[in-house]
């Protein structure tokens, strides 16, 4: 049976294309669950557009992320932290400190799991950070640890 996604379905595709599937998959399981209706010649339409539609927000999404790439590229960043002697943090820097100053410090947001810190911050010092946006786009900022002054 064809059918039209509605929605993206994990292992079988995304809004708007048209796959063939199992009849019992989509009377029981897609249709209800309004995930999908049955592909006719009006829907293949419909779903041309919702096709359309996806990939030109993915090509605006990815568009955002080079941008924001290419301004990031040479900044750094900088997050005071409280440390004890020797330059020992008491804790560490995580991925949610690095998107909240994200935040404050150069206007962007972006999510903690877009985030990968190859070594634990437990030490004051300058650190290489990856973030990716985009799958297709990366590109990796520094960050300065600095001790909190009392």
């Amino acid at each position: 049976m064809k059918v039209v996604l509605r929605n993206d379905v994990d292992g079988l595709g995304y809004k708007g294309d048209i796959v063939s599937i199992a009849d019992g998959y989509a009377q029981n399981k897609l249709i209800p669950q309004g995930l999908a209706y049955p592909a006719s010649a009006g829907a293949e339409k419909e779903a041309e557009k919702m096709r359309q539609a996806r990939e030109l927000r993915a090509s605006e999404e990815k568009a955002m992320a080079e941008e924001m790439a290419t301004r990031m590229e040479n900044e750094t960043l900088t997050i005071t932290v409280n440390a004890g002697e020797g330059g020992k943090l008491f804790g560490s820097v995580s991925a949610t400190d690095i998107s909240e100053a994200l935040s404050d410090q150069k206007n962007i947001t972006i999510d903690k799991k877009l985030i990968t810190i190859t070594e634990s911050i437990k030490e004051v010092g300058t650190y290489q950070v990856g973030i990716k946006p985009h799958q297709d786009v990366d590109f990796t900022i520094s960050l300065d640890v600095v001790a909190e002054s009392n």
